[in-house]
């Protein structure tokens, strides 16, 4: 019973790790590219992927998204656009974007991982590491914090 009881008031202390993934809208502005651009974009699979980091300034505690244009392409020959927000269309406090990592696993596609903060309402910031994996063929992006 104790054991059950440290579970749940753990459970609620700790905050929900919920990322989200969307089509791209106004935050994927170009003056919301993170300066310099050169540093915080980054391609991948010849090219046509690019990661890129975001900075919307406000909210000014959660400003930070990861945006990643991908294929499959659209009729005109656009790629997919989708941005990795922490949860309901927030952002994170911080991403690394410098300490970005990526791997190529045949059986899921691109992954890539960095470590993100994550402010909490009580004005808290954990740090975790964004676990996010790109399927080029289908453009399912999914995203964790494991």
């Amino acid at each position: 019973m104790k054991a059950l009881a440290f579970l749940l008031a753990f459970a609620a202390a700790t905050p929900a790790t919920a990322q989200q993934v969307m089509d791209c809208d106004w935050r994927a502005r170009a003056d919301a590219l993170a300066e310099p651009w050169d540093v915080n974009s980054r391609t991948f699979s010849n090219g046509v992927v690019r990661l890129a980091l975001i900075d919307t300034i406000e909210p000014a505690a959660v400003p930070f998204h990861l945006l990643i244009l991908s294929p499959p392409y659209d009729e005109v020959g656009g790629r997919q656009c989708v941005m990795v927000s922490h949860e309901s269309g927030l952002g994170f406090y911080e991403i690394d974007f410098a300490a970005l990592e990526a791997a190529y696993d045949p059986s899921v596609g691109l992954i890539f991982d960095l470590p993100v903060q994550i402010w909490i309402s009580d004005g808290n910031i954990l740090v975790r590491r964004l676990h996010v994996t790109l399927n080029q063929a289908t453009g399912e992006v999914v995203a964790s914090l494991p």
